[in-house]
Formats: structure tokens, C-alpha cells, sequence
């Protein structure tokens, strides 16, 4: 039987939730070049393989973290995952945006977070680690206690790898690039000569392309 890892990474490929396109590659807001899109929204409209990935991720948290008492998703990708996951194990939901509202009470944390409370963190893609761990900061600073993070994908970029070291915060994914592009070049998803330019980017991917 595949992993859970090759499964997730096969799927994302099927649905296109990940497209590769190493020679015409795409720009992200950062205004780096990168040979992959990865929007994990589309799971959401594929009912199987959503309830597959939220279980996925429910068994994980409660193996890793079994007294997580309050789930919090990452606004915006990884509320309704989180939400769902919440529901799964029967434990509040809070999302966590990037700053705090600019009107209203001005909160950053919405739902009802207790001082103290263990929190496990939902997020659907890692690429940096800055966002994610911007809203491990936040949740820190309303006094809970964030026992770790789990997501659907990781970019497995060095800099992400350190900053999670760096804040002493373990993160589980379900799949990652590394299998992904095994996956993609298994299957016939990408070209044999593509796999070693779509390996390069990773470990520089501010300059690759350029």
C-alpha cells in the first residue's frame, strides 16, 4: 500500500491543486519565480479526498498531541480544513488572522480562546514559515499553549525548516515537495530532465530562475 505522504501528494496532482511548470514558471507575490502553484482549496470542493485529508490530519494531531483541547486554523487557507478537523475530534475552533482587524474590537484570535488552553495549530501549506508562525506568535501571546502544527503541504525550504527549529514548534505534514516531484516523475506527470531543475529550486528558491 503507498504512504499517506505519496497518496496526498498523487492526489493534489489529480485535482490540481498543485500544478508544475518548469518552464514556464509562475511568479508569487514575493516576486520569486517558481516552477510550482499549490492551492489547497481545492480539496475542499473534493468531498472523498477532504474527509481523507481532515482524518489524516485528526488521527495525527491526536497521536502526536492527545491533550490538544482547542484546534486553530491559519486564516485564510486553513480555516475550513481546521474547522473540519475540529469537528472531527469534538474540540473548539479558533482561526488566527495575519494582523488584528482594523475596526470592531480589533482581534486577531476570533472564537473563544482560554488562557492556558493547549492548541494544536492547522495549516494547509508551509513555504517560508513566516505566516504560520506569525500566528503560533499570536496565539503565544493570548497566553495558550501551542502544542504544535500540522499541514496538508510543505515546500520543505531550509530557511521554513530552521524557523520551526528556531521557535521550538513541531511540524507534521502529510506530504511535502520531495515526494511530490518523486510522484510527479513516477507517474509521468513531468519530463525525466525536468526533475533535476524542479529539485534545484528548493534550495534556492529567491534566486532560481533568474
Amino acid at each position: 500500500m503507498e504512504s499517506v505522504e505519496k497518496l496526498v501528494a498523487k492526489s493534489l496532482l489529480d485535482i490540481k491543486a498543485v500544478l508544475l511548470s518548469p518552464e514556464k514558471p509562475f511568479r508569487w507575490a514575493s516576486g520569486w519565480l517558481s516552477p510550482i502553484y499549490c492551492d489547497n482549496r481545492r480539496i475542499l470542493s473534493y468531498p472523498e479526498f477532504r474527509e481523507k485529508v481532515c482524518r489524516w490530519m485528526a488521527d495525527i494531531i491526536m497521536e502526536k498531541h492527545p491533550d490538544v483541547e482547542v484546534i486553530a486554523g491559519v486564516a485564510t487557507g486553513a480555516i475550513a480544513h481546521g474547522m473540519l478537523i475540529a469537528h472531527m475530534l469534538k474540540k473548539p475552533f479558533v482561526y488566527v488572522r495575519p494582523k488584528p482587524k482594523d475596526h470592531g474590537t480589533g482581534s486577531q484570535i476570533e472564537g473563544i480562546l482560554e488562557k492556558g488552553a493547549k492548541v494544536v495549530i492547522v495549516e494547509d501549506l508551509i513555504s517560508t514559515g513566516q505566516s504560520s508562525l506569525a500566528a503560533a506568535d499570536a496565539l503565544i501571546r493570548a497566553s495558550a499553549e501551542v502544542l504544535g502544527m500540522v499541514a496538508i503541504f510543505s515546500y520543505n525550504f531550509n530557511q521554513s525548516r530552521r524557523a520551526f527549529e528556531q521557535a521550538d514548534i513541531e511540524l507534521t505534514t502529510l506530504t511535502n515537495y520531495d515526494a511530490l516531484i518523486d510522484v510527479a516523475c513516477h507517474t509521468g506527470y513531468i519530463r525525466k530532465q525536468d526533475e533535476e531543475l524542479l529539485k534545484e529550486w528548493r534550495f534556492s528558491p529567491s534566486t532560481w530562475g533568474k
